[in-house]
């Protein structure tokens, strides 16, 4: 049986990573790893708290102690690493738990991953924020994996040098590593602050959604669905040492996004909102996965229209598990939880 430790396994992307596995290969263990911050919620996994092949550990991925105490017990095949703090506007405000986490939190599980001597793939997450931004003017323009790194926030920052940490792990140590740089993910268990479910949140309630600028801001938008498909066959049968662009071909300017949202809840774009730009802020993100189709056969299958519908429709029908967040009953209701793990 393969062991898998998934960390920031009950934060968005993460959670669909671990539920994916564990529906789509019956061979696999998951061992989570999730400290439970702000965007961490176990009631996500809660129907999984108490099977066989699934294993919850709050704890977090910059204590050394408690990594090191978990990779000799357990002895991993396969590390995942979801953890990170990952909201920009959060970043520019207190940039510090994002280098705390991001950096400092993949050099120790690297360290403790080289230090068991046991797996056989190290898969760092990253993002195609790396790569800063593209003209609004230039369509022909994408990020490859040979687009140098051009960072534009504190989070981007933090999450660029932890990928050229895992590269040298790779190079110096010899670390058995990969690393995935996706577009915008969306779907099921998103946190609130987020731009789709936060626009799905205020228009239920009628209330005013804002828009950065004028909305320009271009994004490739991924399934998360699609995105787990590709890390699952990046960990089992891409190359060490290499990057992998995941990108959804679902480039939309944020004020379309939003206005598919509305239509799709039968509410007037009379809510939407314009504020005041976040400083700094990228104009266009744009994937060339052509190495992960070409190399793997991944292709993305979500199509954004249907994506949406579904992700707004999983929204507006689990109205208890977002509002729970918002009113801060999630963190108490997780607290009873452990108690039962």
């Amino acid at each position: 049986m393969e062991k898998i430790l998934v960390t920031g396994g009950a934060g968005f992307i993460g959670s669909n990573f671990v539920y994916y596995m564990l529906e789509n290969h019956g061979d696999v263990k998951i061992v989570c790893v999730d400290s439970l911050s702000y965007a961490g919620n176990l009631v996500t996994l809660e129907p999984l708290l108490g099977k066989e092949n699934f294993r919850f550990v709050k704890a977090d991925i910059t204590d050394r102690e408690a990594m090191y105490t978990l990779f000799e017990a357990e002895k991993f095949d396969v590390v995942v690493n979801f953890a990170a703090e990952s909201h920009v506007d959060r970043s520019i405000d207190s940039p510090e738990p994002f280098l705390m986490t991001n950096f400092i939190g993949t050099s120790v599980l690297l360290d403790a991953f080289r230090k068991c001597g046991c797996g056989r793939r190290f898969h760092q997450v990253s993002t195609d924020e790396v790569y800063g931004d593209l003209p609004l003017d230039r369509p022909d323009l994408f990020f490859t994996e040979e687009t140098p790194i051009h960072t534009s926030s504190p989070y981007s920052t933090s999450k660029a040098s932890a990928d050229l940490l895992c590269l040298a792990y790779h190079r110096t140590y010899g670390v058995p590593v990969t690393i995935s740089r996706c577009s915008n993910n969306y779907g099921r268990f998103q946190y609130p602050e987020k731009l789709i479910p936060l626009m799905i949140s205020r228009a239920l309630n009628d209330e005013k959604v804002p828009v950065y600028g004028e909305g320009l801001n271009v994004r490739d938008w991924l399934h998360v669905l699609d995105h787990c498909k590709a890390i699952d066959l990046i960990i089992h049968e891409g190359k060490n040492g290499e990057i992998y662009n995941i990108g959804g071909h679902n480039e939309r300017a944020n004020i379309d996004v939003v206005k598919t949202v509305l239509a799709a809840l039968g509410k007037s774009e009379d809510l939407i909102e314009f504020v005041t730009d976040r400083p700094g802020h990228d104009l266009r993100y744009a994937i060339d996965a052509s190495k992960l189709e070409r190399e793997l056969g991944w292709v993305p299958e979500t199509k954004f229209e249907d994506g949406i519908k579904e992700t707004v429709e999983w929204y507006v029908n689990n109205q208890k598990w977002w509002k729970d967040i918002l009113s801060g009953e999630y963190v108490k209701m997780s607290e009873e939880l452990l108690k039962k793990t």
